[in-house]
């Protein structure tokens, strides 16, 4: 009880210091349309809403400095030439950078954290992977064996007997035993009827939570709370202890399936993307050692679980070329993600001071993020219909798909490191809509509301509680 209130008294000073901090500042001369760290604390209940407020009002790009010991230093754009200059004319000076790597320190150096040749060489590796026919092969059979065995029995189910379910985390949870069962081989077993809290799933969602934290919090504070193992620091510690623990027994148990094929003289052609590194290590030139293989696999869990890139199926399986051709399904998924982009930030960093196209200076010290929320609700760049789920404004007056560039429609990235799987996933989201709408009604339960959880990732808070009825008895 001691140190509880001895941390709510040092926040509270904390608080005041810097309100006083900030308002020193104004009196100097700082433009009072610049927010201060006071302000984002208290807003960051509503830290998506708030920065597309300020960006609003500050023509897209405001400066955030807070004092020299929260390391605060941030410039938050939406600004389109921004994105652009940053994410691909001028992309060799704004890497990820060592801020990025720190903050998201569990996914150690796989293709998220990683810059320059190392990221160059595993995103060569991993687009070789992915093409590969295998693992084409091998990935639609396991999301139609998940179908069949997993969702399936529990949509029905819930059809059946009129029960209210959350279709959020029935999602999650097919994506992530999909994506687990792709990437290492192994079925978690998240989906099933009995709902089961895994151990695995749950660390990573409490990871990334405690890594929204540190984007908002002063590094001081986070600091505190990691050398006292407390609050949010002590549940990253203990989620990533949890996720380093499971996939050690993944790596090691793979190492010892492909070791005994290969004594065995039989060829080794899983599918799985952890069987390829292990296995064709000396062509990607890669060091394929355990801490390589564990944060190779938690890169790709976390890409195909928490964005829209892995395949939900339904009772009629779509062929692809049924879905090529939804013109306004494809708008309408657009329009989702526009609105609703499943990482809602995106982070750089400057190697070597600069002057963004909006006239903002950078320095190495300086944080950019890009607000991909805040950017599909800008006036100036989606007109005064900006909140307005129109999927029209994704087709052309001949009744085709209309492209919009990537520097403002960031849901995918942009530049060198735009998403590996973009194509492919309209292809599989396409096919999950279509066949959601043509074998059920989802009735969305308006008492529950459906608002953003403080995540790294765009999950919501209340999930998102549904009754479903089948639409063909």
């Amino acid at each position: 009880m001691a140190l509880q209130s001895f941390l709510q008294v040092f926040f509270l000073a904390l608080i005041s210091f810097l309100f006083l901090y900030c308002l020193m500042k104004n009196k100097n001369g700082c433009p009072k349309s610049s927010p201060g760290i006071v302000e984002l604390l208290l807003n960051v209940h509503r830290i998506h809403d708030w920065c597309t407020e300020r960006l609003e009002s500050c023509k897209g790009t405001f400066v955030l400095e807070g004092p020299w010991f929260a390391k605060m230093n941030w410039v938050m754009t939406c600004d389109p030439a921004n994105a652009h200059y940053v994410m691909s004319s001028n992309f060799d000076n704004f890497p990820k950078g060592p801020e990025f790597k720190q903050m998201f320190d569990g996914l150690g150096d796989g293709i998220f954290n990683s810059d320059m040749d190392l990221w160059k060489n595993q995103r060569i590796a991993a687009q070789g992977f992915m093409r590969h026919h295998l693992f084409h092969q091998f990935l639609l059979r396991t999301i139609r064996d998940k179908v069949e065995m997993g969702l399936m029995p529990i949509i029905d189910h819930a059809a059946k007997h009129g029960l209210v379910i959350n279709l959020e985390d029935i999602f999650q949870r097919f994506t992530f035993d999909s994506a687990c069962i792709f990437v290492t081989g192994y079925d978690p077993s998240c989906l099933s009827l009995e709902l089961p809290q895994v151990l695995l799933s749950k660390a990573v969602q409490d990871g990334e939570q405690a890594i929204f934290y540190r984007h908002v919090r002063p590094r001081s504070f986070t600091k505190l709370q990691k050398w006292l193992n407390i609050g949010q620091e002590g549940k990253y510690k203990k989620a990533w202890k949890v996720v380093d623990d499971v996939l050690a027994e993944y790596i090691c148990q793979k190492r010892k399936e492909v070791n005994k094929l290969n004594q065995e003289l039989v060829s080794v052609d899983g599918g799985d993307l952890l069987t390829s590194y292990i296995t064709e290590k000396e062509s990607t030139g890669l060091k394929c050692d355990d801490k390589f293989l564990r944060d190779t696999a938690l890169n790709m869990i976390i890409a195909a679980t928490d964005t829209t890139s892995t395949a939900l199926t339904w009772r009629r399986l779509f062929h692809v070329d049924e879905v090529k051709n939804l013109v306004y399904l494809h708008g309408a998924l657009c329009e989702a993600l526009r609105l609703y982009p499943p990482a809602p930030f995106n982070h750089k960093e400057a190697v070597k001071p600069d002057i963004l196209p909006s006239g903002h200076p950078v320095h190495p010290k300086t944080k950019i993020l890009f607000s991909v929320y805040s950017m599909g609700r800008m006036k100036s760049i989606w007109g005064e219909d900006c909140y307005e789920f129109k999927p029209e404004r994704w087709i052309n007056k001949r009744g085709e798909i209309k492209h919009e560039s990537s520097y403002k429609f960031l849901s995918f990235g942009a530049g060198p490191r735009i998403c590996l799987g973009k194509e492919t996933s309209f292809i599989q989201m396409k096919a999950v809509a279509s066949a959601l709408i043509y074998n059920y009604r989802i009735h969305v339960m308006e008492e529950t509301p459906v608002v953003p959880a403080l995540s790294v990732v765009l999950h919501t808070e209340n999930g998102l509680m549904t009754r479903i009825s089948k639409r063909w008895e």
